[in-house]
């Protein structure tokens, strides 16, 4: 069988009476980070007339959700037993970042050729990176069994490619984990887009589908190499029990598979990730703890040391650590609403701009000096983006202090997805983005993790170097 890959055992546990107000105290040290960083970000000349908007991340916030996942499923998994807690690298597709998770004992999940090489050029090992994807290439599936990279197949087309290259390896044993993503097709959360363990779901095998079941055990039996089942219920918008659920079924069927081959043939469960996160306040909910306490009530034999996990956690360990600080260009009204122009909208937060019923994002308020403004102030207004469209707003009708030009607008809890999947609606410039850390004395250290795009790079990633291809294919007059 495949070599097992050198996780972390279950370590040391946090008493839980402690739990509560270490996470109350760990939101208002954020909090105050935060303030910190902002002020020390105008002083370091990061934002400016120059530079109007940039990125700031958290890097003691980072570091402190991946200790408490570590420490959620430690205290609730039997000593031993192998946990590998895999970066989602779509949350935050930035090297920087995936290196900082990997320094915390986290691998990566990826879902395409260029996650993977992040992942690698991040220097994460073979063995701590998972390959998804609904549409992987054969190419992308030989990269990742010569490499010796964990797959989960995502349909019977693609297990049947995965047969033909097995069929070529040494003694037709993959150095690759193997495994099989199924779709438990128990409904959706609150988000639509989201979800992914509907009845029509685009991923895996959906298992309640007739006939898909008994498949599932037949294609197990057939491949004594394929030793995971993988499932991913959701995202934002899904409720804990509907997660647990999700790895409640997966888990049964597992136990179908090893009760019918009559060997512990799966061995790793792969569960995921999908915790979503609380925009509403600067408080963690739910926290990790809260998941994998539920998970031990829904699925008791989970964590008994019988199966090795993945989890596939991604916005939830970063989006309480990143901050969007927009400079404020003009201010204005019309209709008697007052209008506040930023430099952030669509080409950062894609989501809130197009669904911002789903996707609403906090915003606050401060002076040219990065201070807070005074709630004196406040007036119902709207914050807008630069992108020329005029739905690009990041808040509509918002009460908050009112904003002038050259104040700074502070989209908070943007640290997954606004960062790395930039839009380049207008050819506006992907911003600058940097980390931070503060010292007892109040000081900021800033690292960073991308430069701002220049203009020139803009040029050349918009083909400037192909700028004759049209004209030279002849036709004019």
């Amino acid at each position: 069988m495949t070599t097992d890959p050198q996780w972390e055992p279950a370590g040391a546990v946090v008493r839980p009476e402690a739990a509560g107000a270490a996470d109350a105290a760990g939101s208002l040290a954020a909090a105050a980070r935060r303030e910190r960083a902002i002020r020390a970000a105008v002083a370091h000349g990061l934002i400016g007339p120059d530079r109007p908007v940039i990125g700031l991340l958290d890097v003691t916030g980072i570091r402190a959700a991946a200790g408490a996942l570590r420490t959620a499923f430690a205290e609730v998994t039997a000593p031993g037993s192998a946990v590998l807690h895999a970066f989602a690298v779509k949350a935050a597709a930035l090297v920087p970042v995936l290196r900082l998770l990997a320094d915390e004992g986290l691998g990566c999940e990826v879902a395409s050729p260029g996650e993977l090489a992040l992942a690698r050029a991040a220097g994460v090992g073979a063995d701590r990176i998972v390959l998804d994807s609904p549409a992987k290439t054969p190419g992308e599936l030989a990269e990742a069994l010569a490499l010796g990279i964990a797959v989960n197949a995502d349909n019977p087309q693609e297990l049947a490619r995965l047969d033909a290259l097995v069929a070529t390896a040494p003694g037709h044993v993959p150095r690759s984990p193997i495994g099989l993503r199924v779709n438990p097709q128990l409904g959706g959360g609150a988000i639509d887009a989201m979800s992914t363990a509907t009845a029509t779901s685009k991923f895996g095998v959906g298992v309640r589908d007739e006939g898909a079941r008994d498949w599932v055990v037949r294609a197990f039996a057939d491949r004594p190499w394929l030793t995971r089942l993988h499932a991913h219920v959701g995202s934002q918008g899904c409720s804990l029990e509907l997660m647990a659920a999700g790895v409640r079924a997966t888990y049964e069927l597992a136990e179908e598979i090893n009760r019918a081959v009559g060997r512990r043939q799966v061995d790793t469960l792969d569960i995921g990730g999908g915790l979503p996160v609380n925009f509403a306040s600067d408080e963690v909910t739910p926290a990790y703890r809260d998941y994998a306490r539920a998970l031990r009530a829904a699925v008791p034999g989970l964590f008994d040391g019988r199966y090795a996990l993945v989890t596939e956690f991604g916005r939830s360990l970063v989006a309480k650590s990143g901050t969007v600080l927009a400079r404020v260009e003009y201010a204005k009204s019309a209709g008697g609403r007052a209008i506040a122009i930023t430099h952030a909208g669509a080409q950062l937060a894609v989501r809130t701009v197009f669904a911002p019923e789903s996707w609403p994002l906090r915003v606050a308020a401060y002076d040219a000096e990065g201070r807070p403004k005074p709630p004196a102030t406040e007036t119902v207004q709207d914050i807008a983006g630069p992108c020329c469209f005029a739905g690009d707003l990041i808040a509509v009708g918002r009460r908050l202090p009112r904003l002038a030009a050259g104040d700074l607008a502070a989209l908070l809890d943007t640290g997954a997805y606004y960062f790395s999947h930039h839009f380049s609606y207008n050819s506006l410039p992907r911003p600058g983005v940097y980390g931070f850390a503060t010292a007892d004395d109040g000081s900021v250290r800033f690292a960073t993790v991308r430069s701002p795009q220049t203009v020139e790079e803009i040029v050349a990633e918009s083909a400037g170097a192909h700028a004759g291809a049209l004209t030279g294919l002849g036709g004019g007059t």
